[in-house]
């Protein structure tokens, strides 16, 4: 069948959300590949203050995706940096326990089933004693507990997922706004109609990705590594972290988040965040002009990502494969400072000419 349908599935699984900060629409559609392999969170209400948001593109399968959307903001809320104001670390730690929750009995049992495996199937690489001591060892050196080694060891030999997926999160507290990106999915910041980087994409040719990945024993080879991934940071892909004398964050692949911060400001109007099914055909600044050009203080904000999505998916395979990805996406709209009265008393977005 190959990696893509004879026609595309353009169904759309979409939600709008709302409270007295933001307003958010996401949206998620097949497209041309075999499978959706996506997934998202939208979490207003994290506690009193604070909303989470985030995309997951999985590879390999859809199981570390959706596994991370059910419980990295749970997993996050629980860490005790975030417990005492530190977000930038609470999502560091959080990214990482991502990696060593999946070696848990539960964890196993639940990405098997998401990957459609029973009990005894294979559903995912064997993991073996080498990776899952490496990963122990650095669950042990970062204080996590690991009372489950004796459940897997009982229960024989461990089936990690042959799967991973990129991680962008947004956090907002108040005016601060802290986003933790792992992988080439992206989030953007429209800032009085210009766009505003709150990530890097993460690849295998970058000096910086480059140079980890070859000293922790991979190559590179035609942009991916060890010939085969396409980015350079992920969560799940165990099979690129085996090394037990490095930390994880020097892994050939790593969950360590990069993290980026800034302040709220009036005419920060909207964030959209998506996975690079989106950004392969659109840049930042042209995919913040598409949002911006059809925003208004009523807008069903799933609407604009829908015909987003729609935008970016190439009318057929012939080509280089590009607009032929799932396409994901979440708006979230900034109520504080996107809007002013506008001269008829409703809300308008401030006019770049104001700054």
């Amino acid at each position: 069948m190959g990696a893509y349908l004879s026609q595309p599935i353009t169904d759309k699984e979409s939600t709008d959300g709302e409270d007295a900060k933001f307003k958010y629409g996401t949206t998620a559609m097949q497209g041309w590949r075999t499978n959706m392999e996506d997934a998202h969170s939208t979490v207003l209400g994290l506690d009193e203050d604070t909303a989470f948001f985030g995309v997951y593109d999985g590879h390999g399968g859809k199981e570390v995706a959706v596994y991370i959307s059910r419980h990295l903001h749970e997993v996050f809320k629980e860490c005790e940096s975030y417990k005492r104001g530190d977000i930038p670390q609470g999502l560091i730690d959080a990214f990482l326990a991502m990696d060593t929750n999946m070696l848990h009995v539960s964890g196993k049992d639940e990405l098997n089933e998401l990957a459609g495996k029973s009990d005894g199937g294979r559903g995912g690489a064997d993991l073996s004693s080498k990776m899952r001591q490496a990963i122990l060892a650095r669950a042990r050196a970062n204080g996590d507990d690991v009372d489950f080694e004796d459940d897997l060891d009982d229960e024989g030999p461990w089936e990690g997922p042959q799967a991973g997926s990129t991680c962008v999160v947004a956090v907002v507290r108040g005016d601060k706004l802290v986003v933790a990106n792992a992988g080439d999915s992206r989030a953007v910041l429209s800032r009085r109609g210009e766009a505003l980087a709150l990530s890097r994409d993460h690849k295998p040719m970058d000096d910086d990705e480059r140079a980890r990945i070859v000293n922790a024993g991979g190559f590179v080879q035609e942009g991916r590594v060890n010939g085969s991934l396409a980015l350079s940071r992920a969560i799940g892909d165990l099979e690129y972290k085996q090394s037990k004398n490095l930390p994880a964050k020097d892994q050939i692949v790593t969950a360590y988040p990069e993290i980026r911060e800034c302040v709220i400001e009036p005419g920060d109007e909207f964030m959209v965040i998506a996975c690079d099914g989106i950004w392969d055909v659109l840049t930042s600044q042209q995919c913040v002009d598409y949002v911006r050009a059809r925003l208004d203080a009523d807008v069903q904000l799933s609407k604009i990502c829908e015909e987003l999505a729609d935008e970016c998916m190439a009318p057929d395979t012939k080509g280089s494969g590009i607009g032929c990805d799932n396409m994901s996406v979440v708006i979230v709209l900034l109520k504080d400072t996107a809007f002013v009265p506008g001269a008829d008393g409703k809300p308008t977005l401030r006019p770049r000419s104001a700054f």
